[in-house]
């Protein structure tokens, strides 16, 4: 058994996980702990709060006796706020605390993409425009060619959390951009895991999402190997 422990801001979009421990069939557990999510804004100064050291740092010990062999701040926001290097202080002290292994979902991005082989990317955020410029620059840092990021506006995780699948495939479709070898959606609080079969087909290339990158990284970080062509192209390769 591998165990990927999850450590998720507040309650939106968690259901995600179990359906795609469900959609892996192996035995892969992904458990969840949640931290305190704090003022539920995609602004600037409230992601910087979500996503301190000691707020991720109280869910560690249960993620410790659930056997978990990986962590992974299942945020994006929460860790592209503090920039490149600040992420990666972030995951450091994650890593320290917990004794794991250790990421983030904005660092799931950056190497999934890398995965894929892809150099040119198209983000379809949900977030306002401000948020998503980070978002952006984090990728940049990354080594990505960001050709198109559209911004939503959307304020907080709970409204993200409620949007259905008509309105994800709106999203992926109008964030898409002639130029993009792959299209990113990056926000934790939206459902995805359902039917990335679907986001794919409508754009006609690779899609990743931010709970589905979360969950491939922390796997990455155990050493597990896993297939499950209906969690899309990042999953439908047998290497």
């Amino acid at each position: 058994m591998t165990t990927v422990g999850l450590l998720y801001p507040g309650h939106s979009a968690e259901d995600d996980f179990p359906r795609i421990e469900v959609l892996l069939d192996t035995d892969i557990r992904l458990p969840v702990f949640h931290t305190d999510i704090g003022e539920d804004a995609h602004r600037v100064d409230a992601l910087l709060k979500m996503g301190a050291d000691e707020r991720l740092a109280e869910g560690v010990e249960e993620l410790r006796l659930a056997g978990a062999e990986s962590v992974v701040w299942a945020c994006t926001s929460g860790s592209f706020v503090y920039g490149w290097e600040g992420a990666r202080e972030q995951t450091r002290a994650l890593a320290l605390a917990a004794g794991l292994p250790a990421s983030s979902t904005s660092f799931a991005f950056a190497h999934a993409v890398q995965a894929l082989g892809a150099e040119r990317v198209a983000v379809a955020a949900t977030y306002p425009e401000d948020v998503t410029g980070h978002f952006t620059a984090f990728l940049k840092a990354a080594g990505a060619e960001v050709v198109a990021d559209r911004a939503s506006g959307i304020v907080t995780a709970a409204e993200v959390g409620t949007w259905e699948k008509d309105q994800v495939l709106e999203l992926v479709r109008a964030g898409d951009h002639p130029d993009a070898e792959v299209v990113l959606l990056p926000d934790t609080a939206l459902h995805t895991a359902g039917f990335l079969p679907e986001l794919e087909e409508a754009v006609g290339k690779p899609v990743l999402t931010a709970n589905q990158v979360t969950v491939w990284e922390g796997l990455r970080l155990a050493e597990r190997k896993a297939w499950a062509p209906k969690l899309g192209t990042l999953f439908a390769t047998r290497e």
